[in-house]
């Protein structure tokens, strides 16, 4: 064996020596995500039978991609995948606007005391469930909510909020931002930190005032948390928010607010039709899978950050 061979191989044994108790650290979490993660995958066979669940997978017929033509067949499979690009765009982009705006004003309080009583109130939002907060909702936008009192007072005719398709979306992602902005807008916040106070200094000397100062010293700053969170977020595209939805949504608003999440909920557990319900996860596995791997090439474009 040559010596650059000997070496390498000592380098090896070295790396595995250090790292191996973190590898042993990590293995129940490994073991737990190829059970509960990676087993269930192989039911995504049905997708491609007529899944009888008294024969299961082995006895169910096969009918290859019929089920994918039957999807892309059905008239409201369109207005599906528009509802759910909507909905899951839309959260992305005030979510990840409406989080900074929130750190740059959080950042311009002086008063400590006041600063953090601020933080932990719009932090609490994030650790109620879907099911509390879906429920609360429901009763403040109700024809008799608090809402409709309030806006009954200038004359204004009660709006359904929840049962009208041309509120429900804006509804939905107005919801979605209160209860989860306070706590995305932490690493904003951890960003800010990171900035040089002297550059404030060097922008105030050349006459820059407050919003200039923000605009060219504090958002150049948390520019690259800006682009790695908006990429990373790409990855989420296919993901409406299925429990916010199941818990405030109702057929009359299926038009602008029926998802593939729902659908699949709808088609797979109440009608009982296993493999339609399979074939859309299985489809929008494959596309999330896609919007991932973009992501991260575009993460590692323009961020200069790398997963792997």
């Amino acid at each position: 064996m040559t010596q650059p061979q000997t070496v390498k191989k000592e380098k090896v044994r070295w790396n595995f020596k250090v790292t191996a108790p973190l590898y042993c650290m990590i293995l129940p979490a490994i073991v737990l995500v190829f059970i509960f993660n990676y087993i269930p995958m192989y039911g995504m066979v049905i997708s491609f039978q007529k899944y009888q669940p008294t024969q299961g997978f082995i006895g169910s017929p096969f009918v290859g991609l019929f089920w994918f033509r039957y999807l892309f067949s059905m008239p409201d499979f369109w207005q599906i995948i528009t509802n759910t690009f909507t909905i899951a765009i839309a959260k992305i982009v005030f979510g990840q606007l409406v989080p900074i705006i929130f750190a740059l004003l959080l950042n311009e309080i002086r008063q400590i005391h006041f600063k953090r009583s601020v933080q932990t109130l719009v932090y609490l939002p994030n650790f109620l469930s879907w099911v509390i907060v879906g429920t609360m909702f429901v009763d403040i936008l109700s024809t008799k909510g608090i809402v409709n009192q309030f806006i009954g007072l200038f004359g204004v005719k009660p709006i359904f909020f929840l049962g009208n398709n041309g509120t429900f979306r804006s509804t939905i992602v107005t919801v979605d931002i209160w209860k989860n902005f306070g706590w995305n807008s932490i690493i904003y916040l951890a960003a800010l930190t990171s900035i040089n106070q002297e550059l404030y200094e060097a922008a105030s000397i050349d006459g820059a005032n407050r919003i200039q100062q923000t605009w060219h010293v504090t958002l150049s700053g948390i520019l690259p948390t800006i682009i790695l969170l908006s990429t990373l977020a790409l990855g989420n595209v296919l993901n409406a928010g299925f429990e916010q939805l199941l818990m405030m949504y109702n057929p009359a608003v299926y038009r602008t607010g029926d998802i593939l999440d729902t659908f699949v909920y709808r088609s797979g557990l109440l009608e009982a039709q296993f493999s339609l319900a399979s074939a859309v996860g299985t489809l929008k596995s494959i596309c999330g899978c896609i919007m991932i791997v973009l992501s991260y090439y575009l993460v590692a474009k323009f961020s200069d950050y790398r997963v792997f």
